[in-house]
């Protein structure tokens, strides 16, 4: 028994892979704009492309506790989905809380950036 198969079995399952990832980059690209426009920058497009973050730090691959501790709480709750509950509602609720999840580690992210950048 796997826990965790190595790659999507089904069209749907890499499709909803894909469409987490491409959540997760709309978000920070939306967080980063909103935050261009909020600063008055006359391109606020322009101030989101060029953004560039902090890599690596002490957490490993994660700049901050912060990260860390949002990926990791994030992949608890998901686990603890699909581990105690079965059929409709692990499908619901996976499909609800997840792109939260991966929402509120672009917002993590995002915040991550502009503090480094600010010099906070």
């Amino acid at each position: 028994m796997t826990a965790a198969p190595e790659s999507p079995r089904t069209l749907v399952e890499a499709l909803a892979l894909a469409g987490l990832v491409v959540l997760y980059a709309v978000g920070r690209w939306v967080f980063a704009w909103r935050d261009a426009r909020r600063r008055g920058m006359a391109r606020p497009v322009g101030a989101v492309l060029d953004e560039d973050g902090p890599t690596g730090g002490a957490y490993g691959s994660f700049a901050s506790y912060r990260q860390f501790a949002g990926f990791l709480g994030g992949a608890v709750v998901v686990l603890l989905i699909a581990w105690l509950t079965r059929g409709v509602v692990r499908t619901g609720l996976l499909w609800s809380v997840t792109p939260l999840l991966v929402v509120g580690l672009a917002y993590v992210d995002f915040r991550q950036v502009r503090n480094a950048r600010s010099g906070v």
